[in-house]
């Protein structure tokens, strides 16, 4: 029975320390992406991203696969500085086959603290990110005037998606 015992010891510790290495390179892959965008390396930043990867900003209209994403992107690497996002805290979170994993981080940005959370996928060896929210975090005091400062936005596009669907 000890053997047995050892053996589930042995197995299980195998299984965290896999976990906490994939942990590590997720955190890697995440640190070098907001360093690629902060340094407009385009190439590196966007390598990062799965070619089936989603990125949605903040701005309601902001819902881009990686070649729409990286449209929008390219003046703003191209004049040598993109975005610079410090993250001060993150939890990363792998699922139970280690091919998925996803996360949520807060950041440090110039529109003040922002929350980025996304899903992360094993491709060939190799974590990249595949879908990626950016939302502003704002205090809980401070949303009724949030919502009057949308309010006239929010109901044009509103109407916009209502009118495009089909009936």
């Amino acid at each position: 029975m000890n053997r047995y015992l050892i053996l589930i010891s042995f197995l299980f510790a195998s299984v965290l320390q896999a976990q906490k290495q994939d942990e590590i390179a997720i955190n890697k892959v995440l640190d070098s992406w907001h360093r690629a965008a902060a340094e407009a390396d385009f190439k590196e930043y966007f390598d990062k991203m799965a070619d089936s990867s989603v990125f949605i900003g903040t701005d309601a209209t902001e819902n881009w696969d990686k070649e729409e994403f990286m449209e929008f992107s390219k003046p703003y690497f191209d004049k040598g500085k993109a975005w610079d996002f410090t993250p001060l805290e993150r939890h990363v979170y792998i699922g139970p086959n280690s091919n998925i994993a996803w996360f949520d981080e807060l950041l440090d940005t110039w529109m003040q603290l922002c929350r980025g959370s996304g899903v992360m996928i094993r491709e060939e060896g190799t974590w990249k990110i595949s879908h990626y929210v950016l939302s502003l975090a704002i205090p809980n005091d401070a949303i009724e005037g949030v919502i009057e400062l949308k309010k006239e936005n929010d109901s044009i596009l509103k109407s916009s998606i209502l009118l495009s669907q089909p009936n």
